[in-house]
């Protein structure tokens, strides 16, 4: 069978739904696309076993075949293709599939697709949509905080919690905590869930601002997102996650109130000087003075900056990991910043100041002991 298809729209697609795939896979046919064609439309599918993405093309073409291509070797092609119709032909029977171009043709071979991963499917579930600009604050306020230890599965996602008043994001790595709360989005009470960290920073990477709505459908083992012609579904973490709620400490002793693009820029210079492995920059907190400072005793470098800033409480010495901090900064929008402190070895809490009414963003790191 054959059919006819724009290079540049196959290549966006086939772009888009490529970084699932992984390198070497424990399933050796997952490094190919799964095509599906039936009544006129073509389903292209990439996964790793635990996520799946597909996107949907419009095709003209009555037959019903399914076949799996290598991956690379067609997304390189249909990329370094100029923009012009391509006119792909598969044979069922030997799985062979054919290109033509306007100077070119091309032929790669494909495999069963029958050997190809049964896909996970969601049938029911709870679902709701969320606008793009919502989403795009959601992944950037939590994505940042999860962990990479595979040691520590629960930790490697993004925890969501809904309730008929609202719905809570919660992301940490043990070192840092986001707890996000958006009252604008809202279903009948639920059991929370975990989304892996890969399925997020993909559906992070889909959408754009073309689009208008994400369609979130889910139950209690997968969730799935809907955008355009696209679907993301991916296998929930099935684990317990931390009592997050018992390390926000409920009190503090001192509280700073500093202006966030300063602070980011003195602790990217003070940064520079620290020590490579453990970034570490040193506070000191007096009558509205903030002075930073980073010292690597290896190389004999050093650096100190003084900001102007409203601090409340006894004076305090405090240490941070300076890149963990620069990251927790960079998903505050507000101009200035509150932090909470109680002692220099305890939790400390940052919140934005002014913050929208509908969204509640609590950022809480662990400082490093002298």
């Amino acid at each position: 069978m054959e059919f006819t298809v724009s290079s540049a729209l196959l290549s966006q697609q086939l772009t888009a739904i490529s970084g699932v795939i992984t390198r070497n896979p424990v399933v050796p046919i997952l490094e190919n696309f799964l095509f599906q064609i039936t009544d006129n439309h073509l389903v292209v599918t990439a996964s790793d076993l635990q996520t799946s993405i597909s996107a949907t093309l419009a095709i003209q073409s009555d037959a019903q075949v399914s076949v799996a291509i290598p991956a690379r070797m067609l997304l390189d092609t249909v990329k370094n293709l100029p923009e012009q119709p391509i006119k792909l032909a598969i044979n069922p029977n030997s799985y062979t599939v054919s290109i033509q171009s306007d100077n070119g043709q091309y032929k790669l071979a494909g495999e069963s697709a029958s050997d190809f991963p049964q896909l996970a499917t969601l049938e029911d579930g709870i679902a709701l949509d969320v606008e793009v600009d919502v989403l795009k604050n959601i992944l950037q306020k939590t994505i940042f905080a999860t962990s990479n230890d595979e040691l520590k599965p629960a930790m490697s996602g993004v925890y969501i919690e809904f309730t008929q008043a609202m719905a809570t994001f919660v992301a940490t790595d043990g070192h840092r905590l986001v707890r996000y709360i958006r009252e604008d989005l809202t279903v009948s009470a639920q059991s929370p869930i975990i989304v892996p960290k890969k399925a997020l920073m993909l559906l992070n990477g889909l959408i754009s601002s073309r689009d208008k709505q994400v369609g979130f459908t889910f139950d209690r083992h997968k969730i799935q997102f809907s955008i355009d012609n696209i679907s993301v579904i991916t296998r929930l973490v099935d684990e317990r996650y931390p009592d997050y709620e018992n390390v926000i400490p409920k009190e503090h002793t001192s509280k700073l109130t500093v202006n966030k693009p300063a602070l980011i820029s003195a602790l990217k210079r003070a940064a520079i000087y620290a020590n490579k492995a453990t970034h570490q920059v040193k506070w000191m907190l007096t009558s509205n003075e903030l002075t930073i400072s980073a010292e690597d005793l290896d190389f004999s470098n050093e650096a100190q900056e003084n900001l102007i800033c409203i601090y409340e409480g006894l004076p305090l010495e405090i240490g941070f990991n300076a890149r963990l901090l620069l990251d927790m900064l960079a998903s505050i929008s507000t101009e200035e910043v509150e932090f909470f402190f109680w002692g220099g070895n305890k939790a400390v809490l940052i919140f934005p100041k002014a913050q929208n009414k509908q969204e509640h963003l609590l950022l809480l790191i662990m400082p490093i002991i002298f």
